[in-house]
């Protein structure tokens, strides 16, 4: 699929990589619709940058943990675009659940806006996508979806349940929707990381470095344009630490 005159929709991407994902985007000539939650400023920032690339955007809010507030984000978001063809599922949350503390409001907090949440918005997506006859769907998984990290068990499980969501809407969806998702691996610390745990992550990389949110975009946009002919595939982009001690 070529970018240039597409509508996106990347959700989470007032900061970090779904920031990342947008710029790039738009770089690309496509129109871009920006989620958010809470970060109004950051978002209406990241719209500022993205319009001077010349291409049109738009900040929407909504809650990911309802659903009637993604069918409503999303409508506005293609009714702003005029068609719907590349949605990014990148919105997360991520915190330590150590066994034994986790509480009902963590697991649902994780399941809802990790999980829940993707599976809505490619729901409601889909009813535009194929109406123009295709697109794209790229979700943001991780590579503790594959090899899960003690204390962050609902995390852990709800990127597990995205990567077979992505094998099960690529198999519901074909063949006008490809659906594919990329795993980061170690490429934006947690902010209550230490030297020390940074440096034992880094050490059980094989690479024995860190990514970049650039490694991540560039695995996105080869999804997206680079080829047609994959679907139902999680692109693992973590410098080797699935197989690293």
């Amino acid at each position: 699929m070529e970018i240039r005159g597409r509508g996106a929709l990347v959700t989470g991407a007032a900061k970090r990589i779904g920031r990342a994902i947008a710029l790039a985007l738009a770089e690309r000539g496509a129109d871009v619709v920006v989620h958010y939650h809470r970060s109004e400023e950051a978002a209406r920032e990241t719209v500022r940058e993205l319009e001077a690339r010349g291409v049109r955007a738009l900040a929407v809010q909504a809650d990911l943990g309802e659903v009637r507030q993604i069918e409503r984000f999303i409508e506005q978001a293609a009714r702003f675009l005029g068609r719907l063809d590349i949605l990014v599922n990148n919105a997360s949350v991520f915190f330590r659940t150590p066994f034994g503390s986790v509480t009902e409001e963590q697991w649902d907090l994780n399941l809802d806006v990790n999980l829940k949440a993707p599976f809505f918005c490619a729901q409601y997506a889909a009813r535009f996508m194929r109406e123009q006859g295709g697109g794209k769907i790229i979700n943001i998984a991780d590579w503790a979806g594959f090899r899960p990290y003690v204390g962050y068990i609902p995390y852990c499980v709800s990127k597990a349940g995205l990567i077979a969501l992505t094998q099960v809407l690529a198999k519901t969806l074909a063949p006008t929707i490809l659906v594919n998702a990329v795993a980061p691996g170690p490429v934006l610390l947690p902010e209550d990381y230490g030297e020390e745990e940074a440096r034992a992550i880094i050490e059980g990389t094989p690479l024995k470095r860190l990514g970049s949110p650039e490694d991540v975009v560039r695995a996105v946009l080869f999804l997206i344009e680079g080829s047609d002919f994959i679907t139902g595939h999680t692109l693992v982009v973590d410098g080797g630490r699935l197989i690293g001690s």
